[in-house]
């Protein structure tokens, strides 16, 4: 009988050490996979992301915003001329050179407009090679390499069987938790990237503001709220770096289930600083 629970023991103990194994494997692979896909998404522009939706958001900028820009355009210059003709004396005193300023205005207005999809592509193009730089940030990865879990399943080995299972269980429950908690950061990060084509649909109307003293405030702020969301990608880039070298650190850790937890609590952190990028960077360009 001794013999047998000896025999019986051991079995369940190989078990429960490859599960913990797989477990921890998939873990920090799952982490690994999750911080690959962040530096990726956030560092393509809109029109490398999705070709398909950007040329949707392209023709609907261009053919039925547009229209009502110039529109908008037409009005706001119109308003303009009538402001520099009224406040020089009530008309007792009109010099002939407003008149070329209004023009000259008008055309650079005109121009703006007609190029705002180039103009808004162009921040993203610089937001994304500053982004693209920040990813050297992010060195080697967070996967447990072959020596780690080597040494990881020799310290497994010398445990008994009632850790083996709590430790078991705690891992289990982990993985499954990051399953949710990677949903959230495609959720930031994806939202991210519908944020940018939604700004992108509209650019027309506020940048047919821009050049108006009275209402030209509408085009600032929509100028600001762009470079904010575009250089959120750096801050989204820095709390991954971050995060990679942390969870590097605990991969390789003498204590399993506290390594186990601890990479627990930095995704979460990860998920709660990404959330934070998006106020930072508004703040930062003062954006409303």
């Amino acid at each position: 009988m001794g013999f047998l629970s000896t025999w019986l023991e051991e079995i369940l103990k190989d078990f429960l050490i490859s599960g913990i194994v797989a477990n921890m494997d998939n873990l920090f692979g799952n982490v690994n996979s999750q911080v690959g896909n962040i530096a990726t998404q956030v560092g393509t522009t809109p029109s490398v992301w999705n070709g398909a939706v950007f040329s949707l958001i392209k023709d609907l900028a261009e053919t039925v915003v547009l229209p009502i820009a110039g529109l908008i355009l037409a009005f706001v210059m119109t308003w303009e001329l009538i402001h520099l003709i009224i406040e020089r004396n009530n008309l007792h005193e009109i010099d002939y050179w407003i008149f070329f300023k209004w023009i000259f205005k008008t055309l650079i207005a005109v121009l703006i407009l007609s190029n705002t999809f180039f103009i808004v592509m162009g921040i993203f193009d610089v937001a994304q090679h500053v982004v693209s730089n920040a990813g050297n940030l992010i060195s080697g990865n967070t996967a447990v390499n072959a020596f780690s879990l080597a040494s990881f399943e020799a310290r497994l080995k010398d445990m008994s069987v009632g850790p083996l299972i709590g430790l078991w269980l705690q891992s289990f429950v982990v993985q499954t938790t990051l399953l949710f908690v990677s949903v959230i950061i495609f959720v930031i990060v994806y939202g991210r990237m519908l944020e940018i084509f939604l700004l992108t649909s509209l650019a027309p109307l506020p940048m047919a503001t821009l050049t108006s003293r009275e209402m030209g405030g509408m085009g600032q702020n929509y100028l600001k709220a762009l470079l904010a969301v575009a250089f959120q990608g750096l801050l989204i880039m820095v709390c991954v770096a971050i995060y990679a070298v942390l969870v590097q650190g605990i991969a390789i850790g003498n204590n399993p289930m506290g390594a186990v937890w601890t990479c627990l609590g930095y995704t979460v952190l990860l998920c709660f600083a990404l959330f934070k990028t998006g106020s930072i960077s508004k703040s930062i360009f003062g954006a409303r």
